[in-house]
């Protein structure tokens, strides 16, 4: 799975705005300091506003905010509320009809678990933990063992 440079703009514009959270902050700033051009950066501003993660001041002072403290903005719902697809593959698209394997594949429900999984180790962060200055994060110890499959080679005989 690969994310959105979208998604990948909105969680670095979310940092910063975090971490200059007694101003507000302008587009233009912060395109500056993440290198983003400032036209990307109007279009990740307006989604997280409509998300409701930021509110925008509009005139002259105006600017960016966050529409909540750092600690209740979760990774994993800015993820799903900017991510446009969550699709890893054909067959999870809705309007997806063209799986020739439909009903007998075991892939499927393999793939969907790693998405869940995915998203499930996001939601247990938050933007203060994205944030410098702070604690070293802890990371989570994984619900179940890893089991890694391998094929067995076969051995050749001369």
């Amino acid at each position: 799975m690969r994310l959105t440079s979208l998604t990948d703009f909105s969680l670095r514009l979310l940092m910063h705005v975090a971490q200059h959270s007694d101003r507000l902050c302008t587009i233009a700033e912060v395109a500056q300091a993440q290198q983003i051009s400032q036209t990307h950066l109007m279009k990740v501003t307006h989604q997280l506003a409509l998300q409701g993660w930021l509110i925008t001041v509009r005139g002259k002072g105006g600017g960016i905010r966050l529409a909540h403290r750092p600690e209740d903005i979760h990774i994993g719902a800015v993820v799903r509320s900017i991510e446009p697809s969550m699709a890893l593959v054909e067959c999870f698209l809705d309007d997806s009809s063209s799986c020739l394997l439909a009903g007998n594949c075991r892939l499927t429900n393999i793939l969907d678990g790693a998405l869940k999984a995915f998203l499930t180790h996001l939601d247990q962060y938050t933007l203060a933990d994205l944030l410098p200055g702070l604690p070293k994060l802890q990371v989570p110890t994984p619900l179940e063992p890893t089991i890694i499959h391998r094929a067995k080679k076969e051995e050749v005989q001369d």
